[in-house]
């Protein structure tokens, strides 16, 4: 079994599809983090040097086994030119 048959399997639990659905979130974010990291041709390494960190801390980061501040997050993004947004909706809203 692959990992997209195992995840489809497992989505069929209402609690894991609860617990899934609750890290999209931070998962999305992730995901744009590296994405931006790529298509601005920076390593993890180039990426901490910019930050002010160590590419241990960035590749943690990246893994979603960190659990960075604002302030951390406001220093990723000035260090690959963009903008953090960070936002409070109201659950009806969805």
């Amino acid at each position: 079994m692959n990992w997209r048959e195992l995840k489809a399997q497992l989505l069929k639990n209402p609690e894991f599809k609860e617990e899934y659905d609750a890290l999209e979130p931070e998962y999305r974010l992730l995901r744009a983090v590296i994405q931006r990291r790529i298509e601005k041709g920076l390593t993890q390494e180039e990426l901490a040097r910019r930050v002010g960190t160590r590419q241990a801390a960035i590749a943690r980061f990246e893994s979603g086994r960190a659990n960075p501040t604002i302030g951390f997050l406001k220093k990723v993004a000035a260090a690959l030119d963009a903008d953090l947004e960070v936002e409070l909706r109201p659950r009806e809203l969805r």
